[in-house]
C-alpha cells in the first residue's frame, strides 16, 4: 500500500468497520481529522489516519472514553497506561455488579419489601471502612467506659465483618441482619447490661478470661443429657449439675454451695439473650467462618437444672 495513497470516507468505513457517520463525528470533533480534502471538498484519509481510526475503534470497543483516547493519540498517554487505568475501573465495576447481583438474589429469596430492598442495597454498598465503623460504634456504645472482661472486649473489637467481593446471598442477608441488630436499641441495652455485669464481677476480684474449656465442658455434658432426653428436674440431672457446679467453683475460686448456684443463675440470665449468640453466628456467615453451634438449649437446660437442684 503506497504511503501517498488517499482514501475517501466510504473506503475508510469499509476498512475500519466504522460507519461513515462515526468517521465524520471523529473528524468534526478533532479525534481523527481527515488528512486533506479533495478539490470538491470531500474528506480524504491516508494510511496514518487509517491506523488511528482502527486504534480508536479498538479502544472504544474496550470501553475507553474519548478524552482518554485523545490523550493516547496526542501521545500524552501510552496505550498500556490507558489500558491499566481502564482495567482498574472495570475491576471496580465488576465488583459492584457482583454485589448488586447478589443483593437482587437475596431480595428475591427473602421476598423483601421496597423499604427492605433500599436498606439492603445501602448497607451492602457501604465501604469496608464504613462497615467497620458501624461495628466499632456498636462496641463503643455497649462496652465503652466499662471495665468489662478485657479478653472479650478485645475479641469483639477485632472480629469485624469482611463481606467478600462476590458474596453469596446468605452472606448479604447475614450482613443486613447484623447491621440491623447492632442498631437495635434494645439489643444494645442488653449487651450494655452484660458489659456492666462483667465490670462488676471484675470489681469483686474476677480476673478470669474467656472460659472456653468451661463452656466446652457444659456443652459436652448437657449435650449428652439433651440427646438422652434427660429432664433437668430429674434425678439423673443432679450429677451433671454437681459436676458443672464444681467446675465453675474451681475456675472462679469460689465455694461450691447454694450461693454459687444462685450466682450461676444470675450469670446465665445476664448472658442468656439469644441475640448475642446470633451476633456471632451472623459474623461467621459473613466472614465464611465455621458457624458455631447454638448453645441456647444447652444453657436453658443447665439453668432449669440448677433451679431444680
Amino acid at each position: 500500500m503506497d504511503g501517498d495513497t488517499l482514501y475517501p470516507i466510504g473506503t475508510m468505513a469499509e476498512r475500519t468497520g466504522l460507519s461513515v457517520k462515526t468517521i465524520r463525528f471523529y473528524a468534526d470533533t478533532g479525534v481523527v481529522p481527515p488528512t486533506t480534502h479533495s478539490p470538491a471538498g470531500y474528506r480524504l484519509y491516508d494510511d496514518d489516519a487509517l491506523a488511528r481510526l482502527q486504534l480508536v475503534r479498538t479502544l472504544r470497543e474496550l470501553g475507553i472514553d474519548l478524552p482518554a483516547i485523545r490523550q493516547v493519540l496526542d501521545r500524552k498517554l501510552t496505550v498500556p497506561e490507558v489500558a491499566a487505568a481502564h482495567a482498574d475501573a472495570l475491576e471496580f465495576q465488576i465488583s459492584s455488579l457482583r454485589v448488586r447481583r447478589t443483593v437482587l438474589r437475596a431480595i428475591a429469596e427473602r421476598g423483601s419489601t421496597p423499604e427492605e430492598m433500599e436498606l439492603m442495597h445501602k448497607l451492602v454498598e457501604l465501604s469496608d471502612a464504613e462497615k467497620r465503623r458501624l461495628i466499632t460504634e456498636f462496641v463503643e456504645d455497649t462496652f465503652g467506659g466499662t471495665d468489662a472482661n478485657p479478653e472479650f472486649v478485645d475479641l469483639i473489637r477485632s472480629a469485624m465483618p469482611e463481606l467478600p467481593e462476590d458474596p453469596e446471598p446468605a452472606q448479604v442477608r447475614a450482613w443486613v441482619e447484623l447491621a440491623e441488630l447492632t442498631r437495635d436499641p434494645d439489643f444494645r441495652a442488653s449487651v450494655r447490661r452484660m458489659a456492666e455485669y462483667q465490670a462488676a464481677q471484675r470489681a469483686e476480684g474476677d480476673t478470669t478470661g474467656l472460659h472456653h474449656e468451661l463452656t466446652e465442658l457444659v456443652r459436652e455434658r448437657v449435650g449428652r443429657a439433651l440427646a438422652a432426653g434427660t429432664a433437668p428436674s430429674s434425678a439423673a440431672a443432679r450429677p451433671i449439675v454437681d459436676e458443672l457446679s464444681a467446675a465453675y467453683a474451681t475456675t472462679f475460686g469460689r465455694s461450691d454451695d447454694a450461693e454459687l448456684r444462685n450466682w450461676l443463675l444470675t450469670r446465665l440470665d445476664v448472658a442468656g439473650d439469644p441475640r448475642a449468640e446470633r451476633y456471632w453466628q451472623l459474623l461467621s456467615i459473613i466472614n465464611g467462618w465455621p458457624v458455631p453451634p447454638t448453645l441456647g438449649p444447652v444453657f436453658e437446660w443447665f439453668g432449669a437444672a440448677l433451679r431444680a437442684s
